[in-house]
């Protein structure tokens, strides 16, 4: 039998036998932080289980549909390149902040129209691309994974607001599927190292069960089909809702560039091309449009996909295409989203630590491209100073007014990139690269 050689090919056709594991593994990653944000907000706006439910359906059917727009473009949106599309955490404290005054209506109706605006700027990403050089791009890229780290930390002892937060059944199940991970992916080869994420996942969730962590009465009580439905809530259109929710496009921008960098260079070992930065960005933007339509919030490029990818340097389309498929597919079937919604957040704790750290990983090589000295490696360390160190100790912006704590605070994400572009477009550039761009041009 022929061995199996298009996994590593961005446009092979693996067999399904190869296809269907590590699709998994990337729907798994991704499952629980596709659904929370929606939780969070149906829970702050009262809504009953059914909504809840319903909204969940929403969310999984959407990242279906708007990650295979990304894996195969509609003419020239798309990056074409592996990105897991899915509800964006970095939107919430706006759409918390919308939702109270205006409602789920007031949400979606920013978001559809935020949605054009990021396409708009995918359009003009070209002319802008000298703006994200490897020490910009990779510095955003080390700030998203150092910022999941918390998070990954968070899931792995057993999500936060459980009961048991912390507890030593938690831990053991994250260190589990943190050794098992382990384990496949450096002592052995072929199918069960490339899957070594799903492999983790799997054996937690298995160990889970007899400790009491999985509750299949949600499975019992959801339903077999059901089609989620456009405009549920409406759309209303606020100016300050707008604004608000526009600036935060312009964020999930720069941090899309960041993941699309990742991708590439975790998985290729090069820089992205504008085609794919432009492309991905449009894709972005198109994609939180159409979720606003199934009444979900913003979607963008999940960076724990992104982590998967650098960990097993898998760029293959077809791979992602399947897991987008079981994406729509519990979209349409709540019984088999179900099955994957209660898995224990320790159980993704000890996957998401893995992840996220490979992320950071990347955004290192990336840095590291170029020489780390003079003007590059100022920019890197006043950027993730005050960026990261911002986002750890958000209460030092207490005083600022409520709608730039949104920007500028949480995760630090956004001033670490602005910080890193306009360094790097304000500092002179080193003296012995002049010189010898300068004599390069004269011989």
């Amino acid at each position: 039998m022929k061995k199996d050689n298009t996994i590593y090919s961005i446009d092979g056709i693996p067999s399904l036998g190869t296809a269907i594991p590590l699709g998994l593994q990337h729907v798994l990653a991704m499952f629980a932080g596709n659904v929370t944000p929606l939780i969070i907000i149906a829970n702050a706006l009262g809504l009953p289980i059914e909504e809840r439910t319903f909204l969940i359906q929403a969310a999984m059917f959407v990242a279906g549909i708007t990650t295979l727009i990304q894996l195969y473009p509609i003419g020239p949106i798309g990056a074409k390149l592996p990105i897991v599309q899915g509800t964006s955490f970095g939107f919430l404290p706006t759409c918390l902040a919308i939702s109270a005054k205006y409602g789920l209506a007031g949400v979606l109706g920013a978001s559809f129209i935020g949605g054009f605006v990021e396409i708009f700027l995918g359009v003009f990403l070209k002319p802008l691309r000298k703006y994200f050089p490897p020490v910009v791009t990779g510095t955003v890229l080390l700030s998203i994974g150092l910022s999941l780290l918390p998070t990954g930390i968070r899931y792995f002892a057993g999500g936060v607001g459980t009961p048991d937060f912390g507890s030593f059944s938690n831990l053991l199940l994250g260190t589990i599927v943190l050794a098992t991970i382990l384990f496949f992916k450096q002592f052995t080869k072929g199918i069960t190292s490339m899957s070594a994420i799903l492999i983790g996942l799997l054996v937690g969730y298995a160990v889970a069960i007899p400790m009491g962590k999985v509750n299949f009465e949600v499975v019992g009580a959801a339903g077999w089909v059901a089609f989620p439905t456009p405009l549920k809530y409406g759309m209303t259109f606020h100016m300050d809702a707008i604004i608000a929710m526009l600036l935060m496009y312009i964020v999930t921008a720069v941090e899309t560039v960041g993941d699309i960098s990742g991708i590439t260079i975790g998985g290729a070992n090069r820089e992205a091309t504008d085609k794919e930065l432009a492309g991905g960005v449009m894709a972005d933007g198109l994609g939180s449009s159409i979720a606003a339509i199934f009444n979900v919030l913003p979607t963008t490029s999940f960076s724990q996909n992104v982590g998967i990818v650098a960990l097993t340097g898998i760029m293959n389309r077809f791979v992602v295409a399947v897991g987008a498929v079981f994406l729509i597919a519990a979209g349409l079937f709540p019984k088999v989203g179900a099955v994957v919604a209660i898995m224990p957040q320790s159980v993704l704790g000890g996957a998401a630590i893995v992840m996220f750290s490979m992320i950071a990983i990347s955004g290192i090589n990336l840095i590291t491209k170029d020489s780390l000295k003079g003007k590059n490696s100022i920019t890197v360390a006043v950027a993730m100073g005050l960026g990261f160190g911002l986002g750890s100790v958000p209460e030092a912006l207490v005083n600022l007014p409520e709608a730039m704590k949104l920007i500028f605070g949480g995760s630090g994400i956004v001033v670490t990139g602005l910080i890193a572009i306009f360094l790097n477009i304000i500092l002179p550039e080193d003296q012995e690269e002049t010189t010898i761009v300068l004599q390069k041009k004269v011989a």
